[in-house]
């Protein structure tokens, strides 16, 4: 592997190895550009996953000390879990699931569309579908998502069987185990699936696509890209000119080093990137860099989320199979007839023991929560994966009191739920549990979100710099070498799991760089 210098001003320093950081490392050294690459966490193969829910959690899990503050249900059932992401090479795509459905027309300019909501702060994004297009058809390639471009379509499993016969009785019509990013056969260097069910631990069998084995050894192939694990970024400093040169990091023994840098991207996932942000304060940017827009934090998002479960009197074996394979869109659509602006996807879900019980009745005891586990070889699940409303109060910010491992805030994660949140929430469970019953299912279990895999906006895209911290390319209004290269820079969630929108404009971006630097604008 490449070794860069400390000292080497002429490289680009991304942070974060997940699907955005992965992504732009790759289409940049792809334009002959020199990138470290700087992580985390440590750098875990696919033959050392472990199929086990618990200790996978403990080996690709970010758990340092956060905080969940407001009046959503993680700040009762998961105070200091509020989200779950990855701490390893390939970031949190390790042990996503692997749904790759693309956002809607609508969903790109929400308040043209859905118009103002009281406490909400909905916004246009600063570019539409059409300036995206190609580069979702490039993102679908790059991952492989069957249903697309000529990739067969999954199997059904046993849990998406339930569901589609569900959808199919109370009148749904658009629903399939994908688009879903994990290969029906060989593709890209990657087999076929084994259907073993694991591949929210990690998956040994590389059919599921992430950036460890995808676009980080393609990237390291070129010798253009550096990449340094356990490496832990903690302040992005400035020059005398205002720009990004650099980015100090804690070293694999907890030494401090500083790299030097032409340009910078941040892609920590939504927590850690404003948080990051915030720690690099300096003079001239007291508040933290790229926030005079006083934005940066703000606007979080997780999705509208929710759980049904549902018992039946013969066999499911949920477990069996890719763990989401298996989404409706009908409710998708921006219809306000039904109570709510946007619209959100039920998508199947399928979980260990060890995660089903914890889940499922959070903080539930005695012998009725006896008789749901005892019945889990009984039991089907879906999830809802809906459109939240971003409000100013929803926020990132650094603890006054609490510290991390090094030493430094930990993150505190506001998050009350928005009226709209609501309604749609509860019209996701009563057409679930009207699904489930529609093919047998002799009790329901409603159940709160899980600790937050989907975590947004909290450095968003504007048009105009007072009113987010990003442009449309991602670049900070107030640092022009400075990018944002992950979920943070979304101005609005749509219903859409997040990832392949993320790969999409990394692609894109790293693209805007090029012509950039090519045109020595940057």
């Amino acid at each position: 592997m490449k070794k860069y210098d400390l000292t080497d001003d002429d490289v680009a320093v991304i942070i974060g190895s997940g699907p955005g950081g992965a992504t732009l490392a790759l289409r940049l050294v792809q334009q002959g550009l020199k990138v470290v690459l700087l992580e985390a966490g440590p750098w875990i193969t696919n033959d050392k996953f472990i199929n086990d829910e618990r200790e996978s959690y403990k080996q690709l899990t970010w758990t340092d000390t956060r905080l969940a503050t407001g009046s959503w249900s993680l700040a009762k059932d998961f105070p200091g879990s509020p989200a779950w992401n990855g701490k390893a090479v390939g970031g949190t795509a390790t042990f996503w699931t692997g749904l790759t459905p693309r956002f809607k027309w609508h969903e790109f300019k929400t308040h043209t569309y859905y118009g103002d909501l009281p406490d909400g702060t909905i916004a246009d994004w600063p570019l539409d579908l059409d300036e995206l297009d190609h580069y979702y058809t490039a993102a679908e390639k790059a991952v492989g998502a069957s249903h697309r471009h000529g990739r067969p379509p999954l199997p059904a499993s046993n849990g998406y069987k339930v569901l589609a016969n569900g959808a199919e009785r109370i009148g749904y019509r658009h629903y399939a185990t994908g688009p879903y990013a994990t290969n029906v056969e060989p593709y890209d260097g990657r087999p076929g699936t084994v259907q073993d069910g694991f591949a929210m631990a990690g998956d040994k069998s590389r059919a599921k696509w992430s950036p460890l084995v995808s676009e980080i050894p393609k990237a390291l192939a070129t010798g253009l890209l550096e990449l340094r694990t356990e490496a832990q970024a903690v302040q992005i400093t400035l020059g005398p000119d205002g720009r990004a040169d650099g980015v100090v990091y804690t070293d694999t023994v907890g030494n401090l080093q500083r790299q030097r840098a032409r340009l910078v991207a941040v892609a920590g996932n939504a927590i850690e990137t404003p948080r990051l942000l915030l720690l690099s304060a300096t003079s001239g940017h007291t508040d933290g860099l790229a926030n005079s827009s006083g934005q940066v934090g703000r606007n979080y998002m997780r999705h509208t989320t929710g759980l049904v479960y549902a018992e039946f009197p013969n066999e499911v074996h949920m477990y069996r199979g890719e763990p989401m394979a298996g989404i409706i869109s009908d409710e998708s659509r921006h219809d306000p007839s039904r109570g709510f602006v946007g619209g959100y996807y039920i998508e199947m879900i399928a979980q260990g023991l060890p995660s089903f019980s914890t889940f499922m009745s959070p903080g539930e005891w005695g012998p009725q929560f006896t008789e749901k586990v005892e019945a889990y070889t009984r039991t089907a699940a879906l999830w809802i994966c809906g459109e939240d409303v971003p409000q100013a109060s929803n926020r990132v910010t650094l603890s006054n009191t609490v510290t991390d491992r090094l030493g430094l805030p930990a993150p505190v994660v506001h998050y009350d739920d928005h009226p709209n949140d609501i309604a749609m929430r509860n019209h996701g469970y009563e057409q679930g549990e009207k699904l489930f019953k529609s093919v047998g299912a002799i009790r329901t279990t409603r159940a709160p979100g899980m600790p937050s895999g989907h975590n947004l906006g909290t450095a968003r895209m504007s048009q105009k710099p007072d009113e987010g911290v990003v442009n449309s390319f991602g670049q900070a209004h107030d640092v022009p070498n400075l990018f944002v290269s992950d979920g943070s820079q979304f101005t609005t969630g749509a219903a859409a799991n997040p990832t392949l929108t993320i790969v999409a404009l990394s692609m894109r971006q790293g693209d805007y760089i090029g012509r950039q630097l090519s045109a020595a604008a940057l």
